[in-house]
């Protein structure tokens, strides 16, 4: 099932519209950026967060699971964390801040 962009526009929203955090379409759903940095995914919409020691705040709150078929788990964000965490966007921007920066893609041609 793909994600409405209705779901990615209310996360941004809850994240305070802030333009530090960006999606983008990516086959039916989407990839959530903090600070132009892959933090987290949005498929059938619900919000899965990177495991990470950034993360880890999230363990024993949220479960883990596969954010699509064949992937690794992520921590699974319910819709009222993502309504009320005022800190949210704090963690997330803190993974935003351990990750490398994404390499430029080669251009086809």
């Amino acid at each position: 099932m793909a994600t409405r962009r209705e779901t990615a526009d209310f996360i941004l929203h809850r994240l305070g519209g802030s333009e530090r955090f960006t999606v983008r379409s990516m086959f039916g759903e989407f990839a959530l950026y903090a600070d132009g940095k892959p933090v987290a995914f949005i498929c059938d919409d619900q919000l899965f967060v990177k495991i990470l020691p950034e993360s880890a705040e999230l363990e024993g709150r949220c479960e883990r699971a596969p954010a699509y078929p064949g992937s690794k788990d992520y921590y699974l964000v319910p819709e009222e964390m993502v309504a009320g965490d005022r800190g949210l966007p704090r963690l997330l921007l803190r993974i935003g801040a351990v990750l490398p920066v994404p390499k430029a893609k080669k251009e086809r041609g």
